[in-house]
């Protein structure tokens, strides 16, 4: 049985950070009702659907100009770890029954730990807003 290490997602999600770029970014978005769906249908990643859904708002704020308080690598982190949701294949195929989103979950968790302030900093913000 494949294992992945906590340490191994937080490389792979720094590994995809690097190499973010705008069309990536929008590509998420555009992607987000497909991402929503694995997060749904998903034990491991059902838990993060809260996070979800700010992770999803403060990109499409960033992408559309009106929130630039957050350093490109949060958002970068940001969309990797939802591009790699995304992708099917990766460190443990996410159709390897029960384990295949466990890779996925560990790669959110590490992205929700290394932008933490960052998205503390933006729902602030965005309660401001209203």
């Amino acid at each position: 049985m494949t294992t992945v290490t906590q340490q191994q997602a937080k490389e792979q999600l720094m590994k995809g950070a690097e190499k973010v770029t705008e069309d990536d970014i929008k590509k998420v978005i555009d992607k987000q009702a497909e991402i929503e769906d694995k997060f749904r249908s998903s034990g491991p990643l059902g838990r993060f659907i809260t996070d979800l859904k700010l992770l999803f708002s403060i990109i499409q704020d960033y992408f559309k100009g009106t929130y630039r308080e957050v350093p490109f690598w949060a958002i970068a982190a940001i969309t990797a770890a939802l591009l790699y949701v995304l992708s099917p294949i990766d460190l443990i195929p996410d159709f390897i029954p029960v384990i295949g989103l466990v890779d996925d979950a560990l790669v959110v968790a590490a992205c929700l730990a290394m932008v933490e302030q960052d998205l503390h900093r933006y729902r602030e913000w965005k309660i401001k807003q209203v």
